[in-house]
């Protein structure tokens, strides 16, 4: 779910040209739930290998990643570790919604409700243990560099943009600009035409740019003050936040009164100290520096049999996209310098 900060923030709507030459830190989990999301058949069932295990999640992690290294992109993918305890909460909720969402698409299902099935569909995605795993190794065949968190991927891939390892984070949530990410970069996994759910039209996704120097500025606060007005209006860690405050609401709170602290007393809601451990959680995030980012040709003989032999996919196309990397701005210039050295 992530801070709902869309009414009050400013984004640059960008073309992923904008984008060529840039090292991009993208939450890995955000990416992988889009591509579940999307990547299904119209009944809202996912794509599956003969075991019926699921690919969608595969087929957009090679694809979308191709996809960018065609642009001159450099993608390095930032994986969750353990969530901080306070999160927990929010997880065990997400997981009941899950339940039901698949008790309603059944019931879409055998009531031939196909547009329902598909929105409930989506609403129960679970991204498992193994599909992370498999992930990886399609990532590590690819030649793509891969960061696991200690904590939270959002927290790393903003960590990474901070220290100028990468020239911004990119996911769907806000919470990369809470972790003081410079910049934020939303939509990259899911660009192009999308459906609009239950209504027989298509809309164009396009990428969105976010400075955060630029959003503190508009707004007139300081970092820690975006961290108490998230706080406000409820990120994952207090995901009810207050009674009717919105995000327009908490901006004012926070500027007329400077901090949260003050800002509830005006409406006599109690301060508690988990506010504060919330902060530091954005503040002191658990992150690491233990990465290396390397973009390497692919292992093309593991990644054909890894995806044709086990995930039963094209071998045609794995083929052709193979070919995509190699011809990619990423490879090719070092291509041809080493052909111009042997030549």
């Amino acid at each position: 779910m992530g801070v709902d900060l869309s009414e009050i923030i400013q984004r640059k709507i960008i073309k992923l040209d904008d984008l060529k030459g840039k090292i991009i830190a993208i939450d890995a989990y955000n990416a992988l739930y889009q591509y579940l999301a999307a990547i299904r058949q119209q009944d809202g069932k996912p794509l599956m290998n003969r075991f019926g295990e699921i690919t969608s999640h595969l087929s957009g992690l090679f694809y979308r990643t191709i996809n960018l290294l065609e642009l001159g992109i450099k993608p390095v993918y930032v994986f969750d570790g353990k969530p901080p305890e306070l999160k927990y909460k929010e997880l065990e909720r997400r997981i009941k919604v899950k339940e039901e969402a698949e008790k309603q698409y059944q019931k879409a299902i055998e009531s031939g409700e196909i547009e329902e099935a598909r929105s409930y569909a989506q609403r129960a995605i679970r991204l498992t243990d193994r599909m992370v795993d498999d992930s990886i190794r399609l990532l590590t065949y690819m030649g793509i560099p891969y960061v696991k968190s200690p904590s939270e991927g959002e927290a790393q891939a903003a960590y990474i943009a901070k220290k100028g390892d990468a020239w911004a984070a990119a996911s769907q949530d806000y919470d990369s600009l809470l972790y003081a990410s410079p910049r934020l970069v939303r939509n990259l996994a899911i660009t192009g035409k999308r459906k609009v759910p239950k209504m027989d039209a298509y809309v164009e996704v396009l990428p969105e740019l976010i400075i955060l120097e630029e959003v503190l500025s508009s707004l007139k606060i300081t970092q820690e003050q975006l961290i108490e007005l998230g706080i406000l209006i409820g990120t994952d860690y207090n995901p009810e936040g207050f009674e009717r405050i919105g995000p327009k609401t908490a901006l004012n709170l926070i500027k007329k009164y400077g901090n949260l602290r003050m800002a509830l007393k005006s409406i006599n809601i109690e301060y508690k100290d988990e506010y504060d451990k919330i902060k530091s959680i954005f503040l002191n995030p658990n992150v690491t520096d233990n990465y290396k980012l390397e973009w390497n040709l692919p292992d093309e003989g593991k990644v054909i049999s890894f995806l044709t032999g086990e995930k039963d996919f094209s071998q045609e196309r794995v083929k052709n996209a193979l070919q995509r990397i190699r011809q990619s701005p990423v490879f090719k210039k070092s291509q041809s310098g080493l052909e111009a050295w042997f030549g």
